[in-house]
């Protein structure tokens, strides 16, 4: 009964012994990853590596544009993000209760800037996470990505501007019209596809999107000629369209 007890004894205290040195471990944890002096040079080295980074996310947002408006300070804002975002992330990482208190000050914070461009988000959403990453002196993980990162996206941003996409409106009387147009297409266009269809009392509204090599002003001459065709409008768009 003794041995038992001795048993029982030696292994409550076994596990006291886990907790506590689990608990040693949450603590040393926690003060080894917040520390209160913040050295000069380690802001320095972050905040230069920060620079680099959002420079490059600011060249290559220059070349690959794509939209009728540049807008410079959209693009400089994203530069300033990036260090701004690693600026703050080394201030969470010296202190917890600086840490809590931000988490909580920047979740009230709303932009109602409206995005139109999906190409924008990204590069903002970009400039956010290099900036975090950065911030938490993943240098290796922030400089490796956003070459990738950027490669891909001029390599794809590129590519897809080499054909341009044309919505073709057209007002015909008749389907004798309409069909001739169809046949016109087929022959002289790489491809096409029908968006809108709108028929009235003597005129039928057709809206295409097809995709030329080039000699617009021509095409739509030849178009403007069919028999039936009483106006073609040829207009160049950026692949949103909404009927």
């Amino acid at each position: 009964m003794s041995i038992t007890a001795s048993l029982a004894a030696a292994a409550a205290q076994g596990a006291d012994d886990t907790a506590t040195t689990f608990s040693d471990m949450i603590k040393s944890s926690v003060t080894d990853n917040f520390v209160s002096d913040i050295r000069i040079s380690k802001i320095l080295i972050t905040l230069g590596v920060a620079f680099l980074i959002g420079f490059f996310i600011y060249i290559l947002y220059k070349r690959v544009f794509s939209g009728v408006l540049y807008s410079k300070s959209f693009n400089v804002s994203l530069m300033g993000m990036t260090m701004i975002t690693a600026t703050v992330i080394i201030a969470i990482n010296s202190n917890l209760v600086l840490s809590l208190g931000m988490v909580g000050a920047l979740s009230i914070v709303r932009f109602r800037t409206p995005i139109k461009d999906p190409t924008d988000l990204i590069f903002l959403f970009w400039a956010a996470v290099a900036g975090i990453v950065t911030g938490a002196r993943f240098f290796t993980l922030a400089i490796i990505g956003s070459i990738i990162i950027g490669l891909i996206l001029f390599l794809f941003i590129k590519r897809s501007s080499v054909e341009t996409p044309y919505l073709l409106v057209i007002n015909c009387d008749g389907d004798d019209s309409e069909r001739e147009i169809h046949s016109h297409l087929t022959k002289s266009v790489k491809r096409y596809n029908m968006k809108q269809k709108t028929v009235t009392a003597g005129n039928i509204e057709l809206t295409l999107e097809l995709r030329l090599d080039d000699k617009e002003g021509g095409f739509v001459n030849t178009v403007s000629s069919l028999t039936g065709v009483k106006n073609a409008l040829l207009i160049s768009y950026s692949g949103d369209y909404v009927s």
